[in-house]
């Protein structure tokens, strides 16, 4: 079964990691699957438009880990592969 992108919004499972993004001058915590797809699909593409590759590989990671919990580890890496590129960590 492939997950919606509302259920993967909503996905309470965790990541195998906490992010803490600044973010104007706040800091987001981003622990579950479904923080980290939210933070990453509410930004506006342009924004992610030259890191497209990584940021479409942590969406992917992410709708499967909402499907499985086993891969979380696949999403969290491709989350801070995609994070320390944007120097967002």
């Amino acid at each position: 079964m492939t997950s919606v992108a509302g259920d993967v919004a909503d996905s309470d499972t965790p990541l195998r990691a906490v992010f803490k993004i600044n973010l104007n001058g706040k800091t987001v915590s981003i622990a579950t699957v479904g923080q980290a797809y939210r933070f990453i699909t509410n930004l506006s593409s342009v924004e992610w438009i030259e890191f497209r590759a990584l940021h479409a590989d942590a969406v992917s990671a992410l709708q499967g880990a909402a499907d499985n919990a086993m891969l979380t580890v696949q999403a969290t890496n491709a989350l801070r592969a995609l994070f320390v590129r944007a120097r967002l960590l």
